[in-house]
């Protein structure tokens, strides 16, 4: 199968028969790295995701996410250019070859804004959210939920598109729990996998015969959009602070009054912030509201009534 550098002189890798040059490291996880690679047949550049993998459990998830990213063709969605399997001693590492984003993620831009005394304009987060949503109806037309949405798992393309990210957290949409244990292993596993200040409450305290459907990803989104108009999650200080983020969200959330904002754009907020799940929006219905918010086209004409 190979080592983990294929070819050593000046730190190239061959993936899928192309050779890819070693720029820099962009970040690191728990158990995986993200580099900075140039792809020396096309001159692009990419990253290329490498995952330690300790066990056959660690790979079968790993083959599971670039599976996910395989399933779709969505411009909100983040391709998967190559996969591969490569030995590392006695351990293995996963390899996905990613696009590269120079601008980085929504939390990056957020930040920019916040260290310039800014925040996105609401028109800017219209535009953010109706890209969001559109990738995540195309998961949940699938039948899958996307379960780890944040600011961190968004990139923005040289357009400004939001195109989701991190789909390792991936599950079917639709989770029929009947009894005690499952619901505890579905809790254990949301507890691993669903960061806890984007996490939804249902999610928290997984009931013993309950459904868990794709509304998850609505409480996310609603987090999201708080972190677009505040430029903070409303969670993050009580995660911050160490206080119990899983009491804080079975409380309906306070929207702090601003006159940056439309009412409409805070009805929207609260719709998604809804605790109980059968009361919050499927995305469907939230891309129609979205829709209808949109400005007009610049080459559009319109008509005062």
């Amino acid at each position: 199968m190979g080592h983990a550098l294929c070819v050593c002189s000046r730190g190239t890798v061959i993936i899928d028969n192309k050779r890819y040059l070693f720029i820099q490291k962009l970040g690191e996880g728990g158990f995986s790295y993200v580099d900075l690679v140039e792809g020396l047949h096309d001159g692009h550049f990419y990253a290329l995701k490498r995952i330690l993998c300790h066990e056959q459990q660690d790979r079968e998830e790993a083959q599971r996410e670039a599976d996910m990213h395989r399933l779709f063709h969505h411009p909100n969605i983040l391709r998967l250019v190559a996969y591969c399997l490569r030995e590392r001693g006695t351990k293995h590492e996963a390899w996905l070859l990613l696009p590269f984003f120079k601008r980085g993620t929504l939390w990056n831009e957020i930040e920019r804004l916040k260290d310039k005394g800014n925040f996105l304009t609401e028109e800017k987060i219209l535009q953010l959210l109706l890209g969001i949503c559109r990738g995540l109806e195309a998961i949940h037309a699938r039948g899958y939920a996307h379960r780890d949405l944040k600011p961190t798992n968004i990139l923005l393309g040289d357009e400004g598109q939001p195109v989701l990210m991190d789909l390792g957290s991936m599950n079917q949409a639709c989770i029929h729990v009947e009894g005690s244990r499952q619901a505890l292993a579905l809790q254990d596993w949301a507890a691993q996998r669903c960061t806890i200040s984007y996490r939804a409450p249902e999610l928290f305290s997984v009931q013993s015969h309950c459904v868990i459907d794709e509304r998850t990803d609505v409480w996310s989104l609603g987090c999201v959009l708080y972190a677009m108009m505040f430029g903070e999650g409303p969670y993050d200080m009580v995660f911050q602070k160490g206080d119990s983020v899983a009491l804080a969200v079975q409380n309906q959330l306070s929207i702090p009054q601003s006159p940056r904002h439309s009412s409409a754009l805070r009805q929207l907020l609260t719709s998604m912030m809804t605790v109980d799940p059968q009361e919050r929006p499927p995305i469907s219905l939230l891309l129609s509201q979205l829709e209808a918010l949109q400005p007009p086209a610049s080459d559009q004409h319109t008509t005062q009534i």
